[in-house]
């Protein structure tokens, strides 16, 4: 198991200055690589180098120089959303990322289901929470029947005959948020969809990651390494559900933090047993959201507690097996 990093974090800078940035973390190994959505596309010209060979081995060459590889390419978009420009926008970079992994060997592309409306008529994302009222239930029946499952059976047959496995990252404000969707939605479109598990969406709504991890099984792809700060005394009050601003960091009942700053090294080995006994064998993806740490400050934090609980020497069997 390699412990990589999720580049957004250096969007400001271009991808030799990335390079040299990420030399300062000698325990960072592989790259996650955004194309465009969400995750911007700082540190690669896609277009550029799907119209060129040549381009890509310059740009795998630079990356081995630097003792790097890529684990995945990321375009967290929404390609069902109910506006057609937009769902197609996010549809076709999904595509473009998917012919770019191929190109790289890169074996997985990152993005999110997405969520349309509820309703054929709807002109906004409608992310439903409940089964009642009623026309809850018939909102995200439509959704999954009419939008989700078509536009994912496609999707995924696209992304398999290229070679290409899609790591959905289970989100809430999505149609899959949690391993229930997860697995509901790979059932209805086929092996080559599976997940980006990222504990950090998943903790806040209260689910437990080795359980997650043991139901998920070989349908994780890729994991990204981010943690969560829940405050008990809010969320005695107010619940998990908080619309606030991300910028009234003192009031909202769960903060987005850097490895080790919301659960425990404990935790984190649990997370990686877990992982082992899936058979998960891959990359730990730092991604850092945290506004309370410098860059500087969460990265460093984040590879010392995953350098010393990703220990990749081989397991010896015990005297008795």
């Amino acid at each position: 198991m390699q412990i990589g990093l999720f580049t957004p974090v250096f969007n400001q800078l271009g991808f030799e200055d990335l390079l040299r940035e990420v030399g300062k973390y000698p325990a960072i190994r592989a790259l996650e690589i955004g194309t465009g959505g969400w995750p911007g596309s700082s540190h690669i010209d896609m277009a550029a180098l799907l119209a060129s060979p040549e381009r890509v081995r310059e740009y795998r060459q630079k990356l081995q120089d630097a003792g790097l590889t890529i684990s995945a390419f990321s375009c967290h978009g929404n390609p069902v959303h109910p506006g057609r420009e937009i769902a197609g926008r996010d549809d076709k970079l999904f595509r473009d990322t998917v012919q770019l992994a191929e190109a790289f060997e890169v074996p997985v592309v990152v993005t999110f289901s997405g969520c349309p409306g509820g309703g054929p008529n709807d002109a906004t994302p409608n992310w439903i929470t409940a089964a009642w009222p009623p026309e809850y239930a018939e909102a995200a029946r439509w959704q999954w029947e009419e939008r989700l499952i078509p536009y994912w059976r496609d999707a995924a047959g696209y992304a398999e005959q290229h070679g290409v496995r899609v790591a959905l990252e289970a989100h809430p404000g999505f149609c899959v948020y949690n391993t229930e969707t997860l697995l509901r939605l790979r059932a209805a479109t086929g092996p080559a969809l599976g997940i980006n598990l990222d504990p950090s969406h998943l903790w806040w709504q209260g689910m437990d990651m080795p359980a997650v991890i043991a139901a998920l099984g070989d349908a994780i792809f890729h994991v990204h390494a981010k943690d969560v700060a829940l405050s008990p005394a809010k969320i005695a009050r107010n619940g998990v559900l908080d619309t606030k601003s991300y910028a009234e960091m003192s009031e909202r009942s769960w903060l987005f933090r850097t490895v080790g700053w919301g659960h425990g090294e404990l935790e984190w080995k649990a997370i990686v047993s877990a992982l082992r006994l899936t058979g998960y064998d891959y990359v730990l993806s730092i991604e850092h959201e945290d506004a309370l740490a410098s860059i500087h400050e969460g990265l460093s934090s984040a590879t010392a507690m995953l350098d010393r609980v990703v220990l990749n020497e081989p397991p010896v069997a015990p005297w008795w097996l």
